[in-house]
């Protein structure tokens, strides 16, 4: 019993910084399913967006910056510039 106690406490300090990052990341993300994008939004309007992002982005109409930045081809630095043009 001791050594369970003795092996859960270590692997928590080991992994710590870890769960912690992945805590951080996981309450962004459901902040960005808060951010709604307007329906039919024109992302060509959006200056700074990569253009395999703007493809993406008007393929799939994404209704959420979360939803967006699950696709494939849309770079955080994209998220980056919609959160700047959403005004977050």
């Amino acid at each position: 019993m001791q050594k369970e106690v003795f092996d859960s406490v270590e692997i928590s300090l080991k992994y710590k910084g870890y769960i912690e990052r992945e805590r951080k990341l996981a309450d962004k993300v459901m902040r960005l399913e808060d951010l709604s994008i307007p329906e039919h939004f024109n992302f060509d309007q959006v200056a700074g967006l990569s253009i395999e992002c703007r493809q993406k982005l008007k393929k799939y109409g994404p209704r959420t910056i979360a939803q967006a930045s699950r696709i494939s081809g849309v770079s955080p630095s994209d998220i980056s510039v919609l959160l700047v043009y959403f005004g977050r």
